[in-house]
């Protein structure tokens, strides 16, 4: 299909169960983009586990030259059972997000009908935001070491590391983000998240930079929780978010109690985002090794993966097609568990797919 509008795509299918999941998002971006006039390529790239196994490579900095030309990078799934850990973390996933400076990580939060909460009374009207992570500073960078390994006096550093133009441009993504969910129908609620009671440093560095931004975005609703507090009002009240921006460290902690809150990692999804650059999008449940060719499963967390993808890159009513046949699919699975959906991986993208066609 030769389409009004032509992406070209690079694809990591990594390891465990990522081709499979991976197979199933590009059918429904197929499907979406035969809607609505748009046609893919996919350039596919063998790095993850078996490729280090073989070759003790994880990512060359050749391969980094080739991605740049890349708008988009579709992600399955790093992580080997036979590769220590953070190898591939480090040598693939960081290298990423570093080289092409994907300095903000989107995680949106979001319960569908149909998928069972763990939180009592809570439903797809409560659990609707977003959280943008700071990326590339923080603890992530390394900066730190060891004296004295290995000895009852051993000494371990690692320190969070942040300038100013880094807070800045994270702060301006969520501020515009923000604005963008309000000219949706969304609250226009924007809530720092760190904790300045104890990082005395780093922490007044972000909530200054914020309430100064804050001045520009008269429109917006500012709000500020340690994080502490936020891990619990996002249990007892996630309705009281609407986009949470955090550091990098901390960020990474309450992702995953969103996507527990949303339904578990079968549906969550996550950006890793260079607004012009190199972008890359994933699935946040791991390889699960224990799965791979059985064909069980669930795709829908590389489907979102795919939809925000499209978003990102500006075809809006082609995401919102997937979105709302993610939707429907929700209601039919009986758990968005592998093994218990009551159908296999590949009817699950069938039935994504079949949906955005007929609607």
């Amino acid at each position: 299909m030769t389409g009004s509008k032509h992406y070209s795509i690079a694809v990591i299918p990594g390891d465990g169960t990522g081709p499979e999941v991976i197979k199933e998002g590009k059918k429904v971006l197929e499907a979406a983009g035969k809607k609505h006039n748009i046609s893919f390529e996919f350039t596919d790239y063998n790095f993850g586990g078996d490729r280090y196994l073989k070759t003790k490579e994880t990512l060359p900095d050749s391969a980094i030259i080739k991605l740049k030309q890349f708008k988009a990078i579709y992600l399955g799934a790093i992580g080997h059972p036979y590769v220590p850990p953070g190898i591939l973390e480090v040598g693939i996933l960081l290298k990423l997000r570093f080289s092409l400076d994907q300095y903000i990580n989107l995680r949106p939060v979001k319960l569908y009908p149909g998928v069972d909460c763990p939180l009592k009374d809570k439903g797809p009207e409560d659990i609707d935001f977003v959280v943008v992570r700071e990326n590339t500073g923080g603890l992530y960078t390394g900066h730190g070491g060891v004296t004295r390994k290995g000895t009852p006096y051993e000494v371990a550093t690692q320190v969070m590391v942040y300038d100013r133009q880094m807070v800045d441009r994270c702060l301006e993504y969520a501020f515009n983000l923000t604005r963008a969910r309000k000219e949706e129908g969304k609250p226009g609620k924007l809530t720092l998240v760190h904790k300045t009671n104890v990082l005395t440093y780093v922490g007044d560095l972000w909530y200054r930079a914020f309430m100064e931004m804050a001045k520009k975005f008269s429109d917006i609703e500012t709000d500020y929780n340690h994080i502490d507090a936020a891990c619990m009002w996002t249990v007892k009240n996630p309705e009281w978010f609407d986009v949470i921006v955090i550091p990098n460290m901390f960020g990474d902690i309450i992702t995953d109690l969103g996507a527990m809150i949303q339904g578990g990692m079968g549906i969550a999804a996550g950006g890793n985002i260079n607004p012009g650059g190199t972008s890359m999008f994933e699935p946040i449940g791991g390889s699960a090794p224990k799965y791979t060719g059985k064909n069980v499963i669930n795709p829908l967390a590389a489907i979102e993966a795919g939809r925000m993808m499209l978003k990102h890159l500006g075809e809006k009513e082609a995401a919102k097609s997937i979105e709302d046949a993610v939707s429907y699919v929700c209601t039919q699975v009986k758990s968005l568990s592998a093994c218990k959906m009551g159908y296999s991986t590949t009817e699950v993208g069938d039935m994504v797919a079949e949906y955005i066609s007929g609607s």
